[in-house]
């Protein structure tokens, strides 16, 4: 997938891979129809990094939520 784009569907794969990544409990928090391609680069920054991690301690996996809160539609 060429996530180098900016589009809707880049933005649902980032969504999906993140929840999966980080096994979020509350997935209905990040549905990913609540992003828009508004904050595209910063998804795609956030995605990266979370990629590049194996494990997140629970202060770093609140970070990472309420990050993607703020880019919520």
């Amino acid at each position: 997938m060429d996530l180098s784009k900016p589009s809707q569907e880049n933005v649902v794969y980032i969504i999906e891979q993140m929840k999966e990544k980080l096994r979020m409990v509350n997935v209905d928090a990040m549905r990913s129809e609540h992003f828009t391609e508004e904050h595209y680069e910063d998804l795609l920054y956030l995605y990266e990094m979370v990629m590049k991690r194996d494990t997140f301690s629970p202060s770093e996996m609140q970070a990472i939520v309420t990050e993607l809160g703020a880019f919520r539609k």
